[in-house]
């Protein structure tokens, strides 16, 4: 969760501005989007050959109709490149891709998976099927990558091995899921921001937040006496599985990841006050401090739920509709408040029941 943003940039109408937070590889990221992965599967003619001469020359010099000869990588890492007889024509191509994922193949070797749409599907079946025992090449960016045998008739997905590392299969993947860029790329400008500026502006959010909290804590314990400390440990407990969820999905902290934990804090605070009044209004109604916390919650819940839940799905509109920032806003509220169901209902009702149990019968609730 990066939070990139791509945007027009200039006067021009050809000029964008790419912003990539949380990068520390600008190379591995310009090579990405230079890449082409054109995608082939033909069908092989003949090779492999140490030499185009000798390709050439076992087709007594001149290349049958519809067929052209490519480079391809060796078998054995070091060993120099080999070349391919194979049809002009494609079986499949990149067009024809649905999916493309990084997996493992034999011997534990980076690989990728790829998986065709119906009507690549079904030619790549009627293919696969009509050259049985004879072999496809995987040409990608017109370089051989493997010539496997074709051993039965394939329908709708395969993969794609060529001594790849993790990190390449990965980015490869990418790449095929997304497609190639149709126009040439020119860098006009680049530009790094150092972490010191960065971290500035992360550590005038967290200094907000933290402010924040402190004050709504304050304000919880003068307001609600002995009931605020619930409210204090839900809220802290609150901000605790956000950040732990962050660490584990390793996010970027951005400032409006930062809005975001603040906007939960204050949700996180609403839920206790409207629990906390209900419960007040049980006991103004003479009823007993277990039956006020009993009531207080079943009453309340209804109210928590609908407002979690209308802002739940604002925020995954966001995400699914939003870029850049405002996706990693959206995300850090959809599950704070998912954390705040959790802390402002169960957590709290636990303390309270907890606290009921140490009371003497009859005795009065601090709220």
């Amino acid at each position: 969760m990066s939070e990139p943003v791509i945007q027009e940039h200039g006067l021009g109408d050809y000029q964008i501005l790419v912003q990539l937070p949380g990068i520390d590889d600008p190379e591995r990221v310009k090579d990405i989007i230079k890449s082409t992965a054109m995608l082939e599967l033909k069908q092989v003619l003949g090779g492999p050959f140490r030499s185009e001469q000798e390709a050439l020359a076992a087709n007594s010099g001149l290349l049958p109709p519809n067929a052209m000869i490519l480079k391809g990588k060796p078998e054995n890492p070091g060993d120099p490149d080999v070349f391919w007889l194979v049809t002009r024509s494609s079986a499949v191509t990149g067009n024809d891709l649905r999916d493309a994922q990084p997996g493992t193949g034999q011997n534990n070797l980076p690989i990728v998976n790829f998986y065709l749409t119906g009507d690549g599907g079904r030619r790549f079946h009627a293919f696969t099927a009509a050259h049985i025992n004879e072999k496809m090449a995987v040409v990608l960016d017109n370089r051989v990558q493997t010539a496997p045998e074709i051993h039965s008739a394939i329908d709708d997905q395969g993969y794609i091995e060529g001594q790849f590392t993790e990190e390449r299969a990965k980015d490869l993947a990418m790449v095929l899921r997304s497609g190639a860029l149709p126009a040439g790329i020119r860098y006009l400008e680049e530009r790094t921001v150092g972490p010191s500026l960065g971290a500035d502006s992360i550590r005038a959010g967290v200094r907000a937040a933290i402010i924040g909290m402190a004050a709504v804590m304050i304000f919880m314990l003068v307001y609600y006496r002995g009931a605020g400390i619930n409210a204090d440990l839900a809220l802290v407990l609150n901000l605790l599985i956000l950040l732990g969820f962050l660490g584990f999905s390793q996010a970027t902290l951005t400032l409006p990841g930062i809005a975001g934990v603040i906007l939960t804090i204050g949700m996180g605070v609403d839920s206790n006050v409207l629990i906390f009044e209900r419960i007040r209004e049980e006991l103004r109604a003479g009823r007993t401090s277990a039956a006020a916390v009993e009531q207080g919650f079943a009453r309340a819940w209804v109210t928590i739920v609908d407002t979690h839940v209308t802002t739940v799905v604002s925020a995954a509109i966001l995400f699914v509709f939003g870029s850049g920032p405002v996706k990693g806003f959206a995300i850090t509220l959809i599950f704070g408040l998912l954390a705040n169901l959790f802390t402002a209902v169960f957590v709290s009702r636990v303390i309270f029941d907890w606290i009921l149990t140490k009371k003497d019968r009859g005795e009065a609730l601090s709220i």
